[in-house]
């Protein structure tokens, strides 16, 4: 936007920051300054609230609630509850998931509103620096800020792998994006990769009905997972009718056919839709950052521990560092960015971001892995427990095979990594990260009255049984 001094001069609006990029690093980043004084410019491209609100996390949960309420039915005989002629609605779960989404987008845009921010829907370039500030252009108009906080997200990888841009045109393969969105449950599924994203979409693709069938090019599934707890998981899975193909590395798409690549020999699966889900890059390109010198590595932009780049007053959050790709992660990014704007000292502490997998039974994890722990030179201790050591799992639980590990260091006996796969994980797992961040010995838990009956109860227990 352009105004006009008293001599007919062109100038630029002027903010004491601009945001670029409404996902949940932006908007909060923008709620925080705009409530503390700061006149906030936030432009993003599509709809505010960004992948995670919009195609990621909150429409994902939707679906994986629905297809957790129809297992619990259809399972219930051994909680002596009989239901018959069960079926699931896919467009009235759509429907429901639309809802919920736009009634969260209206929220996020009311609370930028009340704290003063200005919201432009657009694409945000950095066209260079002045001695006035910042400049950014958006909808071929041009802004002024004396600070710049860059927090465009990610975007799907999409691999160099024979026919998977004719299938994504076809619509034959799918993203997250338009996964979420299908009409009708397609007979069968293959998902390519094994991580978060897939393994809660085959969660609820296979309980909706498809046939699914993983391709994951490592030996394990759930990536970082502590790999006692990863097996369980896909042993659930496969308990449940999903067909995993591990080690298999995908060479084409071919129509409704993926081929793979094992061991040597190339196998075929086909599926009605495919979906590709190996991961997200940082968005970094488009955004301009060379115009003004900001340091990528990786494909990501870097950042200290305040969130600074090599720029001064330039502020980087969310997956675009490519630090902790969550969406915690960035609220946590944003708060930090803003809290040293204002001139107060805050930083991140990325050992105690929790991981959560929605799965049923949930998966959840703060710190270190044995793996990680090992690799790092760490001598630590640990414990598994299965859930059978809490009540309140035996009696919601017939038959479950959760557990919980507990590492804690060895010298100090510090904890350093709680791994759970329980219902209720990630309302738990919270506490343990604070546990982990707050350096808390395993004497000073075994203090902590954890309230009865409860899951969170194992922890106790396994600490007590270090």
């Amino acid at each position: 936007m352009l105004l006009v001094s008293s001599t007919g001069r062109r100038q630029a609006m002027s903010y004491d920051l601009i945001v670029i990029g409404g996902g949940p690093a932006g908007y909060l980043a923008a709620e925080r300054a705009g409530r503390g004084g700061l006149k906030t410019l936030l432009i993003e491209e599509r709809s505010v609230g960004g992948v995670c609100l919009n195609e990621g996390c909150i429409p994902s949960k939707t679906l994986l609630y629905s297809a957790k309420l129809l297992d619990g039915a259809k399972y219930g005989e051994k909680y002596g509850i009989s239901a018959k002629d069960l079926s699931l609605d896919h467009r009235k779960v759509v429907a429901r998931k639309n809802r919920v989404v736009k009634s969260l987008v209206v929220g996020v845009k009311n609370s930028l509103k009340r704290n003063g921010v200005q919201l432009i829907q657009g694409v945000g370039e950095i066209i260079g620096k002045s001695n006035e500030g910042f400049r950014v252009k958006v909808n071929g108009d041009d802004f002024i800020a004396t600070r710049l906080l860059i927090a465009t997200g990610s975007t799907p990888i999409i691999p160099h792998i024979a026919g998977m841009e004719e299938g994504i045109s076809k619509g034959s393969v799918l993203t997250s994006r338009e996964i979420l969105d299908l009409e009708e449950i397609p007979e069968s599924l293959v998902i390519i990769g094994g991580g978060v994203i897939g393994l809660e979409m085959a969660s609820y693709f296979n309980s909706a009905g498809s046939k699914v069938t993983v391709v994951e090019m490592l030996d394990h599934i759930a990536g970082d997972t502590d790999s006692d707890i990863s097996r369980i998981l896909q042993d659930n899975y496969r308990k449940n009718g999903v067909d995993f193909r591990l080690n298999s590395r995908v060479v084409e798409i071919c129509g409704g056919s993926v081929i793979y690549e094992s061991h040597g020999e190339k196998s075929t699966v086909s599926a009605e839709k495919i979906l590709l889900s190996i991961g997200r890059r940082p968005a970094v390109q488009g955004v301009g950052l060379e115009r003004i010198g900001v340091e990528t590595a990786g494909g990501r932009i870097n950042t200290d521990e305040r969130g600074r780049t090599n720029i001064p007053n330039v502020y980087a959050a969310g997956d675009v560092n490519g630090r902790s790709m969550l969406a915690h992660t960035a609220y946590r990014e944003a708060e930090v960015c803003v809290n040293n704007i204002f001139g107060r000292k805050d930083i991140m502490r990325y050992h105690a971001v929790p991981s959560v997998i929605y799965t049923n039974p949930e998966v959840a994890a703060v710190g270190e892995t044995q793996e990680t722990a090992k690799a790092k030179g760490i001598e630590y201790d640990s414990v598994v427990l299965p859930l059978g050591f809490s009540g309140r799992y035996v009696a919601e639980n017939e038959g479950g095979n959760g557990i919980c590990k507990l590492l804690v260091e060895k010298k100090h006996r510090t904890l350093i990594g709680v791994h759970l796969i329980a219902n209720y994980a990630s309302e738990i797992i919270y506490g343990a990260g604070a546990m982990i961040e707050m350096e808390l010995r395993a004497d000073d838990i075994k203090e902590i009255i954890f309230p009865h009956p409860t899951v969170s109860e194992i922890i106790r227990e396994g600490v007590f049984s270090l």
